[in-house]
């Protein structure tokens, strides 16, 4: 794994201090960082991704921060999920101080924190707490919608020419990149709304509503169990179309994507597949028609292999992509999750 120097995490540091944005490695994906209490860099990070104003940022905080300084109150259960679970894939919703720009939360009073576990996101933290507020607005580190990035070559796929290496920074429009290698986690966090009597599971991540149980004793309500119109806050990666790539996407059965392959390769059409199974063998077709990536058969690898594999898919410039849907279970709820949202929005942006 690739380690930035002392003099490159100072040096990203600064970038934030100056309001300049710097893309980060965490766990699970690479994030679009800025400093969280610096309105107009925040307003950066919305216009470098094309992301609407109303979608709110998640802050991340270096391990050992206080958080009375960015949330009104430590509700029931908190002390006992940072314990568990932070640094890592859990990002708590909560009343936000002051200090916390509207326009990091999309006109909210509450606030997403997350503690990332990647070492070069705490190295840049602590650096940057010497010499600015030391959190950090970051949401994944690619344009609004695409598949996020798991490695420092998808930010700079994203980003092109904007992207420059740690004190090369000549103007406020250059995204300054840490390479952290590939993220372990492969998706992003978990989300759990801690503002209403009950926790909320806002979005699916690595660390199960199981996991979650048995650390606070009761079971979090799933969204898709509130009444409509609850008073649920507005949180990353919500929207029915995300994480999608631009080539058309479909999740199919292991039977329906067997024969949709052999039709569309013996019709000369190229296609992309991601199936957990070998590739098969198919009719005489032109050369090249078919792309294929065998996919791991547990639900941790599988994640985390996802997004990197979902670019490469994209890359093929097939005529469309065929995913072989996961089982339907808790154990695979994240990944589902996710592409879902990819098929929803495959293919409708450039």
């Amino acid at each position: 794994m690739p380690t930035p120097t002392k003099k490159q995490i100072h040096a990203a540091a600064e970038a934030l201090q100056r309001g300049e944005l710097v893309a980060i490695p965490t766990e699970t994906v690479y994030g679009l960082a800025a400093d969280a209490t610096n309105d107009a860099a925040v307003k950066r990070v919305f216009a470098a991704k094309g992301r609407p104003a109303n979608h709110p940022l998640i802050v991340h905080v270096a391990k050992g921060d206080d958080l009375k300084r960015w949330a009104k109150r430590m509700p029931a259960h908190a002390t006992a999920l940072t314990e568990a679970f932070w640094p890592g894939p859990l990002t708590l919703i909560l009343e936000k101080t002051d200090e916390i720009p509207d326009t990091v939360t999309g006109g909210q009073n509450t606030v997403g924190l997350r503690c990332p576990a990647h070492p070069v996101a705490q190295a840049l933290l602590v650096a940057f707490a010497e010499i600015g507020s030391g959190i950090v607005a970051a949401p994944s580190a690619n344009r609004f919608g695409h598949v996020s990035p798991t490695s420092a070559a998808h930010v700079m796929a994203e980003f092109g020419e904007l992207v420059v290496e740690p004190g090369d920074a000549s103007s406020r429009e250059h995204i300054t990149l840490l390479d952290g290698g590939n993220c372990d986690v492969g998706i992003e966090s978990t989300i759990l709304d801690l503002t209403s009597p009950t926790p909320r599971l806002l979005r699916p991540g690595a660390i199960g509503i199981d996991d979650i149980q048995r650390v606070i004793g009761i079971r979090p309500r799933l969204r898709d169990e509130l009444q409509a119109g609850a008073d649920v806050p507005r949180v990353s990666g919500a929207l029915a179309a995300h994480y999608a790539p631009r080539t058309p996407m479909y999740l199919v059965s292991r039977e329906t994507l067997a024969a949709e392959v052999d039709r569309l390769v013996s019709d000369g059409k190229r296609v992309a597949a991601l199936s957990f199974t070998a590739e098969p063998k198919v009719r005489p077709s032109p050369a090249h028609t078919l792309v294929w990536i065998q996919a791991p058969l547990k639900a941790g690898d599988y994640a985390r292999d996802l997004y990197a594999n979902l670019r490469a898919l994209d890359a093929a410039v097939a005529a469309m992509i065929l995913v072989e849907a996961p089982p339907r279970n808790m154990e695979w709820d994240a990944v589902n999750d996710r592409l879902s949202r990819a098929q929803t929005g495959a293919g409708k942006h450039a």
